[in-house]
């Protein structure tokens, strides 16, 4: 499966479901496994790919910002989450973090709370070749190592926090003292 195919089956998931998270992992396993079964593990790479690509420190501190803290399993399903959002969204938010801070949801969230997570779309090519076959989905006999992360900051000092992520630590931390 390639990179237009990938988001385009995303895309159809997310229209006409109104946004929500586990809503667009449903339609996604619905939709993926009308397809033929080496498709799907087509599709279950490409999200490795996608998955390992956007496994970057700043964007695990956007996560850790905007959710309250992010464990190992909790970025993983804010990237799943982040995976709802569509293509642009996603590639944007890899390449500057920070720019989450511009959708309305995040924004909302500061005042909100709400946490953005969505393990049901890690889940995807696994349930969909379940349905398609009555099988597991095979072991991936070319996996996709995810990156070294050796250049961590402290998520929980605001003033690595403003210097990372300036827009989201002006969102999700107290204003500096004077």
């Amino acid at each position: 499966m390639r990179t237009d195919e990938f988001w385009q089956l995303i895309d159809s998931a997310r229209a006409g479901g109104g946004g929500e998270p586990a809503a667009v992992a449903a339609r996604a396993v619905a939709l993926l496994a009308e397809r033929d079964p080496e498709e799907i593990v087509g599709y279950a790479h490409h999200q490795q790919r996608v998955l390992a690509a956007s496994y970057k420190v700043d964007l695990w501190g956007a996560a850790y910002l905007i959710n309250g803290g992010a464990s190992d399993d909790g970025f993983e399903y804010f990237r799943g989450w982040l995976m709802t959002q569509g293509r642009a969204v996603f590639a944007r938010a890899v390449a500057d973090p920070d720019s989450l801070a511009e959708l309305p949801q995040v924004r909302a969230a500061a005042l909100s709370g709400e946490e953005f997570e969505c393990e049901d779309m890690l889940a995807v090519p696994w349930e969909a070749y379940r349905k398609a076959t009555a099988a597991d989905l095979p072991a991936d006999r070319d996996p996709v190592r995810a990156p070294d992360l050796n250049d961590f900051w402290d998520f929980d000092d605001e003033d690595e926090a403003r210097r990372h992520l300036p827009k989201l630590a002006a969102l999700f931390t107290e204003p500096p003292e004077e």
